[in-house]
């Protein structure tokens, strides 16, 4: 063996990659090596202890158990970079189960001295083998990832790193709500501060008020100065605990429009946080591009900043962020940009002659967007009694639906390929045809039926009539209810796209053309994930339609979430992260972004991690096959 040929294996090989380079020195000059042929038997269960950990240079090995004389219950399938003997080594008394070459295979030999003087003098190698499997990878896979980014910086981490409490400012102003308006301003003055909390007669804040209340609310409308200031207060306060972390109060502030947010400690109020404060956090943050957009009164305003949301997901990766909270505000700002497109569809239409609701769906339904996706958006209106209205309602929402699918067009937002845009008159339709849709899609689960609600039973609000959504919401939960043979047609269905991990746990990639050696962690990754999360949130009437907000929804409601939950979230977080850094490095190139990654180009840490995820995703979905298996039938 080749001394610099076993470190540089090594510092592939978790947990070695870990450890010090001194350390892996030391190591290898230890390590021997041996051949195993096909079928070898190298640990027999019930033998002596193992006298060496064993990590795979080349080949694979089969763990495995027997019972009797022919029962095999196979444990796992292990390859390059992985290891095995470890229990044997720290158990001393006998080998639990068998361990057998499945191909010719080579192994570096550890022996066991040097395994047991590593547990105990490198904390990172004992957390290894000790952790469960998912956990033990997982975070160092997020540094690792992290730390080949262009994009991240060990200290400029503040949004994720810094709790509300430590910014907020500490002396609270305050005033009560007979206080005169006039007044009110007079102690805004006197203390320099843009915003006064407003207290009852239990000293507890009902309200606060702003410069902008000032401005808009008394100066503008020339109010008389001696009413009471909550006559002009703003409520409700929007608050977020002290222990919380400042990406909390960035998310809520986008979300509700505000910039200026409660911080409670203790069931108490500490201080008050403003996007002020955050700003001065974080040098540019997505609260400035929030602002941008709503400062826009046309289309033509609005592209330039629609094509800077983007670099939002650079900034995210840089302060550390997880994929979860990287989706929860880019999908926060595109709902803002949406939105602000049909408050300018309006002014330019004019009121519409019925109440309707925008909804959206697809990963836009579930706020776990990345960079932009296609327009998958949908129209309710209230039921018409007079063909009058109908045909004017029809005129109105014929043009209001083409500017908006144009404007999103022109704001980066691609056309849907299958057209299930409200621009079609088939997905802009009164409450009760919706209703009929899903009732018959229900009732009469057709492969087509199937599809469709898959798509659009992860609808939610964005703009108008948010009663008309939750009307439809509550007719679905109802109508699912024992509606066993639909289900088992959906299970059916999801459960044919299984995740793309061969008998060996080796990646299935594609063997030819554009994206050879290549797979789709979108539709072979995250698609399957969210199949499996949505079948269980409809089983179970769960009306969240975010993967992870149904995955929190269904612990205590559904066993396999029970079994399973954690790990589904964590694939989920890391399946998503290694698609947005995937991307990210594609714009760096001046490539266009995609789904598809090389298993080639990923550490053995992050294969390890793929796989981990990939099997998680394998077993909730083996679950749901013999869940359903009395009634599955063929799609």
């Amino acid at each position: 063996m080749i001394l610099e040929d076993v470190i540089e294996f090594l510092k592939k090989a978790p947990p070695f990659q870990f450890l010090d380079e001194s350390v892996l020195k030391t190591v290898a000059n230890s390590i021997s090596m041996e051949f195993y042929p096909k079928d070898t038997l190298i640990l027999k269960q019930d033998g002596p202890p193992s006298e060496s950990l064993r990590i795979i240079k080349k080949g694979g090995v089969k763990v495995y158990m027997q019972s009797g004389s022919d029962d095999e219950v196979v444990i796992d399938y292990r390859g390059e970079g992985e290891n095995f003997g470890f229990l044997s080594i720290v158990g001393k008394d006998k080998v639990r189960s068998n361990v057998k070459a499945v191909e010719d295979t080579i192994c570096y030999l550890v022996d066991k001295d040097t395994v047991l003087r590593l547990l105990n003098s490198n904390p990172v190698f004992t957390e290894y083998f000790l952790k469960s499997h998912l956990d033990k990878y997982i975070d160092k896979t997020y540094r690792e990832m992290h730390g080949k980014s262009l994009f991240y910086g060990g200290s400029d981490r503040l949004l994720f790193t810094t709790q509300v409490g430590d910014i907020a400012a500490k002396a609270v102003i305050t005033t009560t709500d007979n206080t005169s308006i006039q007044e009110a301003a007079q102690i805004m003055s006197k203390h320099k501060i843009s915003s006064l909390i407003v207290t009852d007669g239990k000293d507890l804040p009902v309200g606060i008020v702003t410069d902008r209340d000032l401005r808009e609310k008394v100066v503008a409308k020339g109010r008389d100065v001696d009413e009471p200031v909550k006559n002009i207060m703003s409520i409700p306060l929007m608050r977020v605990d002290s222990k919380d972390y400042c990406f909390e109060a960035v998310l809520k502030m986008i979300k509700h429009n505000i910039h200026h947010i409660l911080v409670i400690k203790d069931g108490k109020l500490q201080g008050v946080i403003t996007n002020h404060d955050l700003m001065l956090l974080q040098g540019t943050s997505p609260l400035s591009f929030s602002k941008d957009i709503e400062n826009q009164q046309t289309i033509e305003g609005l592209i330039p900043v629609s094509k800077r949301i983007n670099s939002v997901v650079s900034l995210l990766l840089k302060e550390g962020a997880k994929a979860g909270n990287i989706a929860k505000i880019i999908s926060e700002l595109n709902d803002r940009l949406v939105k602000k497109i049909l408050a300018i569809a309006e002014k330019k239409f004019g009121a519409s002659p019925v109440p309707y609701c925008y909804i959206v769906f697809g990963s836009e339904g579930r706020k776990e967007q990345t960079f932009k996706t296609d327009q998958d958006n949908a129209l309710i209106y209230a039921d018409i009694t007079s063909k009058e209205i109908e045909a004017e309602a029809n005129k109105y929402f014929h043009e209001f639906t083409l500017f908006v699918r144009e404007s999103l067009l022109k704001c980066g937002f691609p056309l849907c390929q299958a057209d299930y845009m409200a621009s079609n008159p088939q997905w802009r339709r009164p409450l009760s045809e919706w209703k009929k849709y899903f009732s018959r899609w229900i009732s009469t689960p057709t492969p087509e039926a199937v599809l469709k609600s898959l798509i659009f039973f992860d609808f939610r609000p964005l703009y108008g009539e948010f009663g008309l959504a939750e009307n439809l919401r509550d007719y679905l939960i109802k109508t699912l209810k024992g509606q066993n043979v639909f289900l088992a047609r959906m299970a059916s269905a999801i459960t044919k796209n299984r995740p793309p991990l061969g008998f060996l746990k080796t990646f299935i990639v594609e063997k030819s053309g554009e994206h050879k050696n290549e797979l789709n962690l979108k539709f072979r990754g995250i698609g399957p994930l969210v199949d499996i999360v949505r079948l269980f949130a409809l089983e179970s009437g769960v009306s969240e339609t975010s993967t992870i907000e149904r995955i929190k929804a269904l612990k205590e409601k559904h066993p396999v979430i029970k079994e399973v939950g954690d790990e589904l979230e964590q694939a989920f977080e890391f399946i998503t992260l290694l698609r947005i850094h995937h991307q990210i490095e594609r714009i760096e190139a001046s490539a266009e972004p995609d789904n598809f990654i090389n298993p080639g180009t990923l550490s053995n840490l992050e294969k390890k991690s793929l796989k981990e995820s990939f099997q998680v995703i394998s077993t909730a979905q083996d679950i749901i096959i013999e869940q359903y298996k009395p009634g599955m039938v063929g799609s």
